[in-house]
């Protein structure tokens, strides 16, 4: 006999994904194992909840692009993982669901130096674009925008990914 999870149970279930990615031991063991290139740039998860993520990107030797500041790829990847862990803990409240970047689109207004911070406000939409789709069968997308802020505070850089969700059959 099998039962649905229940919302205590998916609760539970996204609280261990917190957990587990504020953990950096465990954070550098999952990059290392399904991010590589994020675990080598030193993407670093600096917040997460049910709504928001924050993921910062260094200026370093392996970040760096020809004009002395960080390379748009290693941007991209901070702003995309920013997204991907909201979609990833609400993922996590049920059945298998799965996610795809279909779109980006990128904004750049600053040079990017020093340690760049993008955060995506898109948890609420993500939660819900996931539920629609278990109930209905049918996929869902969702554009999440993933802002860069430098340590000045100043916008470098504005991202929108577009995800796609689709509940897997049972």
């Amino acid at each position: 006999m099998t039962t649905q999870p229940t919302a205590t149970s998916d609760t539970v279930r996204m609280e261990k994904f917190r957990r587990d990615i504020s953990n950096p031991l465990k954070l550098r063991l999952f990059m290392l194992r399904r991010l590589p290139m994020a675990y080598l740039a030193g993407l670093r998860v600096a917040a997460l909840t049910d709504g928001q993520a924050t993921v910062t990107v260094p200026y370093k030797y392996l970040t760096q692009n020809p004009f002395r500041s960080i390379y748009f790829a290693c941007l991209s990847m901070a702003a995309e993982m920013a997204s991907g862990l909201l979609a990833m803990m609400h993922v996590q409240s049920g059945s298998p669901v799965s996610m795809l970047v279909v779109g980006l689109e990128a904004e750049f207004n600053k040079k990017a130096v020093g340690l760049i911070r993008f955060t995506s406000q898109d948890g609420a939409a993500i939660g819900r674009a996931i539920a629609e789709s278990r109930a209905t069968g049918q996929g869902r997308t969702v554009l999440c925008t993933s802002t860069g802020i430098d340590q000045a505070g100043d916008v470098v850089a504005i991202f929108r990914i577009t995800w796609s969700f689709r509940a897997k059959a049972k």
